[in-house]
């Protein structure tokens, strides 16, 4: 079955950088467009960014876009996001999903992907 694990979630300073990972299994992770989410407390999970499975077309939401980079390994089966300039409207928990399209749904919060990791928190604060 579909398993993904991130992680790299950690308290940051306003204006620094992490860089999160999703390790993926269960399935031919080159096949799949892959995407990252958030969820800050009492707000509804939002798409950040997704990249296709074969030509690594990458999609960014509006409030990340110059910001965050998605990158993947299929050597590796993981999924990377660079995140640079954070600032504390970036704190939330941040999950990565599988079995969706790339460029998204923009009209579902889900941007229609149906597989979940259980998430890493990133916390941006002074």
């Amino acid at each position: 079955q579909v398993q993904l694990v991130e992680s790299g979630g950690d308290l940051a300073q306003p204006g620094g950088s992490l860089t999160l990972s999703c390790a993926a299994s269960g399935f031919i992770f080159d096949h799949y467009p892959m995407g990252w989410f958030r969820q800050a407390p009492g707000k509804e999970r939002e798409g950040v960014s997704c990249i296709s499975a074969y030509d690594g077309t990458t999609y960014y939401s509006d409030s990340v876009k110059g910001r965050f980079t998605i990158s993947r390994d299929n050597a590796k089966d993981t999924l990377y996001l660079q995140m640079n300039n954070l600032n504390p409207d970036d704190t939330a928990v941040y999950f990565c999903a599988t079995e969706g399209p790339c460029p998204p749904v923009r009209t579902v919060p889900t941007w229609g992907f149906g597989s979940w990791g259980q998430g890493t928190q990133v916390t941006v604060s002074s």
